[in-house]
């Protein structure tokens, strides 16, 4: 049985909200923008960003991203919103700035070394490119050819069995990412933003819309206590996903907050 439609079953999606006021939490790539070749041009359209504007004024709106929490505020052209980048590794808000957390310090020089490692020996292959955030390095290979987009994957292999109580790999489309084996992930920034925005009260729903497996850390964290909306379509992904409800794309994204912001 497939997943209900957040919008073709709007009464469905409804019963779920149950009248309470949501706390939107809105992956970046594939949610606000389309996955694109080149990270870099990652935009939000300026009708996209009038959406989430208005939404912003009527109820709680977080942006949870792997990118850097500057990068992504960058390329979304706002600045008023919290943001909680490098997977929640680094959260701000635009009244309280930097909120520490417990995996928030303390693996700088262990992620300048792996980017290192991983300019050298691939980052100069082409259509491969290598992506140093605060918290993790990525390395993107969508636009390299099977050898190259191999021997990426064989370094990676090899740094994680070099380093093993060290790194742990995060998964995307097409990207590696090598992060701190810190015990945080997008989940726990949610939960983490929850209690400390104080949105746990009863007449609160979270809402999480996400389209790729680092994603899925957060649709469990809110399982019985939230509702959670998977981007894409659910039968290629070759696994389950822990969502509630499903949008076909970034239009119906769009749709979907136009709608809760009204």
């Amino acid at each position: 049985m497939g997943l209900a439609h957040a919008l073709r079953d709007g009464e469905e999606f409804g019963r779920a909200l149950g009248g309470r006021r949501p706390a939107v939490f809105l992956d970046y790539d594939g949610v606000l923008t389309p996955i694109v070749d080149r990270p870099e041009d990652a935009r939000m359209t300026p009708d996209m960003r009038r959406i989430v504007h208005e939404l912003a004024g009527r109820c709680p709106v977080c942006v949870v991203s792997g990118r850097d929490r500057a990068v992504v505020q960058d390329l979304m052209g706002m600045h008023d919103l919290t943001v909680a980048g490098s997977h929640g590794f680094d959260i701000w808000h635009p009244e309280r700035g930097t909120l520490r957390h417990e995996a928030a310090t303390g693996f700088e020089s262990l992620v300048a070394d792996v980017g290192e490692e991983l300019d050298d020996g691939v980052g100069w292959l082409d259509g491969v490119q290598v992506e140093r955030k605060r918290a993790s390095v990525a390395v993107h290979y969508r636009l390299a050819d099977a050898d190259a987009a191999e021997r990426v994957a064989a370094l990676v292999r090899r740094l994680l069995t070099e380093r093993s109580n060290e790194l742990k790999l995060t998964p995307g489309k097409m990207v590696y990412e090598l992060q701190p084996n810190l015990d945080w992930d997008k989940g726990r920034a949610v939960l983490y933003l929850l209690d400390t925005l104080g949105l746990t009260t009863p007449d609160t729903v979270p809402l999480y819309l996400g389209d790729d497996v680092t994603d899925e850390d957060a649709f469990r964290a809110l399982h019985g206590r939230g509702v959670s909306i998977y981007v894409g379509d659910p039968t290629t992904l070759g696994r389950p996903t822990a969502a509630d409800f499903v949008l076909d794309s970034v239009p119906d994204v769009a749709h979907l907050l136009d709608t809760l912001a009204r």
